[in-house]
């Protein structure tokens, strides 16, 4: 550990020559919260990891489940990498399947929340069953893992299949409450009390790609076009620091939002490419990096540290709790979230690798960036979240290879679902879809 540690100690920004090296040790290490760091009886993502020992309400092992799907992805790239065997991938997969097919799920959805017995821990106090999204993000790894051993040996095959039955039983049309539209959550004590019908612009757009595409429980166009696009109020093409947007980001997100918008959904979901009858998506997800990366460096707010080579604003914690920090004059706290840049990396590369190489010893410890920190408040907790660092490997992989894009794009039902709702695909990005860019 204190080797893995010196070699992350960056205190000034490495040679030309070297930025292969850095690359990987910053992947190799935030790879390794899902690794090391995993919960040992499911192997699946903790919620969070502290490594100066403050965590909140005893909670160092309850697993997540939205950040053990993007920790699945995780695993495949490290896979990919060398980081792990493929006989040690097996192995901690097969546990995996194993205790998400006994786990407390709610007419196939699994909860927020679960403790290593497998039964849920309550995200609040009607947030206690089924959490679509989150199940969402992990049915995004699940079907990567699939198609990577789908063709494998006897052993690989049987484990593909038991991915594809978990995927299979999530029952999207349920969440619909009787309506064209998917709720987010349901509890079997409170039912739809939560009451909270999933609109778009967010990070929620795989959830309705994957209900499209259920073989088993699918929905039908007119949930997406009627829910997540709002009848088309979705388009609302505008600018922002004179950057386009084709969309309504919710919130009334004048800037783009938070930049994991840009991140949860396509970390399997490919937007090269990518259009609707709403948004080209290659374009807007980019234009959301760019506009996070413009607001620090013009930093309206003049905050200590904040410019070219220190940027990207997205939820995280924060000096006082937790927060979504956003290029907004109310939601910009001075807080920079390693996260936002380096899950940049398909967007903006050499923003996002100056980023990475300006960062000091403050900002890396055992399992790549921390979370969060603010050199404007000389705040450096040594805190991180498994929905922060699954995207950083996720997306440097697939700048690096694209492979998490080309397994999850591989599916039949994905490619039949976004047929389904209208989306089309540039023969171009179908060319760069088998040509990874190597930093």
């Amino acid at each position: 550990m204190k080797k893995l540690l010196a070699l992350l100690l960056l205190s000034a920004p490495l040679a030309a020559q070297e930025v292969d090296s850095l690359f990987d040790r910053v992947e190799r290490s935030s790879f390794q919260y899902f690794w090391e760091g995993a919960e040992p009886t499911s192997g699946l993502a903790r919620e969070r990891i502290h490594c100066d020992g403050h965590y909140p309400d005893n909670d160092q092992d309850i697993v997540t489940i939205g950040g053990s799907g993007f920790g699945l992805m995780a695993l495949l790239a490290g896979l990919e990498r060398g980081y792990i065997t493929r006989e040690q991938a097996v192995e901690r997969f097969e546990r995996i399947a194993s205790f998400l097919e006994k786990a407390d799920r709610f007419h196939g959805a699994w909860p927020h929340w679960l403790h290593p017995t497998g039964t849920v821990k309550p995200f609040g106090t009607k947030d206690d069953g089924g959490d679509l999204v989150e199940s969402s993000f992990l049915a995004q790894g699940m079907l990567c893992v699939r198609q990577y051993f789908r063709q494998g040996s006897a052993r690989e095959q049987a484990l593909a299949e038991r991915f594809d039955r978990l995927w299979r039983d999530i029952d999207f049309d349920w969440y619909r409450n009787g309506q064209n539209v998917l709720y987010w959550h349901w509890s079997p004590k409170y039912a739809w009390q939560m009451n909270f019908p999933v609109h778009g612009y967010n990070e929620c757009l795989i959830m309705y790609v994957l209900a499209a595409s259920s073989p088993t429980h699918p929905v039908a166009p007119e949930v997406y076009h009627q829910g997540w696009a709002e009848g088309g109020k979705i388009r609302e093409p505008h600018l922002a620091l004179g950057i386009p947007l084709q969309l309504h980001h919710q919130g009334d997100a004048p800037n783009g939002g938070p930049l994991f918008w840009a991140h949860y959904s396509w970390l399997g979901l490919d937007p090269r490419g990518l259009s609707d009858q709403y948004a080209d998506y290659q374009q807007e997800t980019h234009n959301q990096a760019e506009i996070n990366y413009r607001w620090c460096v013009e930093n309206p707010k003049k905050y200590k540290g904040y410019g070219q080579d220190n940027w990207g604003l997205t939820a995280s914690y924060s000096v006082k709790g937790y927060a979504a920090h956003a290029p907004t004059l109310q939601d910009d706290l001075g807080v920079i979230s390693p996260t936002a840049a380096l899950s940049s990396f398909p967007y903006l590369p050499a923003e996002a690798s100056r980023a990475m190489h300006h960062w000091s010893d403050k900002v890396y410890g055992p399992y790549g960036p921390y979370d969060a920190f603010s050199e404007h408040e000389n705040w450096y907790p040594q805190r991180y979240l498994a929905i922060d660092q699954g995207p950083i490997v996720v997306m440097m992989e697939n700048y690096r290879s694209g492979l998490i894009w080309r397994l999850f794009m591989s599916c039949p039902e994905v490619q039949e679902g976004l047929r389904k709702l209208g989306f089309t695909r540039r023969l171009s990005a179908l060319k760069e879809e088998h040509q990874g860019s190597q930093p």
